[in-house]
């Protein structure tokens, strides 16, 4: 249909300005946390408040107090898992991946690419966009918790001790 009546559109005007203007208090409130790319339980959250919002926009049978309760309800849910996983190492593991070794000192794994379902042209290009031509220069990649790829060159390894919580699978090509 092209339009139903003058009322619905009135309903959307005003129901959707306000849970817009709740939305951002919300995530004012609940932090920056709240939207960030950081594995795939943020992820999830994410796409929850924005199914939520589009919900309350254009589902007349969800009343606006409802989408309020349902958005705080999302945030409050995505504070207490992030102040857990920050306390409790073994809560955190249960909700995010661990970050996983991809290249190590040159040598790329085809296991840990295979486990991860990540191609070797995937790494290649990840090389490339560090500014590093030769994989041979490259001390690791890292398949991070988020899904991006980080490379560390040779020479900017330092002590590896940002490498520490990373997974290392013992396989190469």
């Amino acid at each position: 249909m092209w339009f139903d009546s003058w009322s619905d559109i009135i309903r959307v005007l005003a129901v959707g300005t306000a849970a817009y203007a709740t939305l951002v208090v919300t995530l004012r409130i609940s932090g920056k946390r709240t939207l960030a790319k950081l594995n795939a339980f943020d992820l999830v959250v994410t796409v929850a408040l924005g199914s939520t919002l589009a919900t309350i926009l254009l589902s007349s049978d969800v009343s606006f107090a409802e989408g309020v309760v349902a958005l705080a309800v999302l945030a409050a849910l995505q504070y207490v898992v992030a102040w857990v996983t920050t306390r409790r190492p073994g809560v955190r593991s249960a909700v995010t991946a661990r970050p996983t070794l991809l290249v190590d000192n040159g040598v790329v794994l085809a296991g840990a690419l295979a486990r991860q379902r990540v191609a070797v042209a995937e790494v290649h290009q990840a090389i490339r966009a560090a500014g590093v031509g030769d994989v041979d220069a490259v001390a690791a990649v890292v398949l991070e918790t988020d899904g991006s790829i980080s490379v560390v060159a040779t020479g900017k390894l330092g002590d590896g001790s940002a490498l520490e919580d990373v997974d290392r699978p013992d396989e190469s090509i």
